[in-house]
């Protein structure tokens, strides 16, 4: 009789501990910062846990050519913005155990 809400009991136990757990991977992954380049290093982006653009650098020889200055600047906070996502996914498959849950890469960063 008691089995049953028992083994319930024992789900909401680790369901607190898994959310508890979200929020811890939520943190540190906002304080996580990416970076990376284009044009072997003639732009560097860098991005937070967030998905936010914090800086971008230009090499002065750069600046020579607008338009692939401008790919140059998308190629890299692509590239950056990719290391971050890498990493969410990568937290998420060891909260999981390999399991693909729907929405819970968008809970742990929501900044994408």
């Amino acid at each position: 009789m008691f089995g049953k809400l028992g083994d319930m009991m024992g789900l909401m136990k680790q369901a607190a501990q898994m959310k508890e757990r979200m929020q811890q991977i939520q943190a540190e992954l906002a304080s996580r910062e990416y970076e990376a380049d284009a044009g072997g290093g003639a732009v560097t982006a860098r991005v937070n846990g967030r998905g936010e653009l914090l800086a971008v650098k230009i090499q002065p020889d750069a600046a020579r050519d607008v338009e692939m200055l401008e790919d140059l600047v998308r190629a890299a906070v692509n590239a950056a913005l990719r290391k971050n996502q890498d990493a969410t996914r990568d937290e998420m498959a060891k909260l999981t155990a390999g399991l693909n849950l729907p929405g819970l890469e968008q809970m742990l960063n929501p900044g994408q």
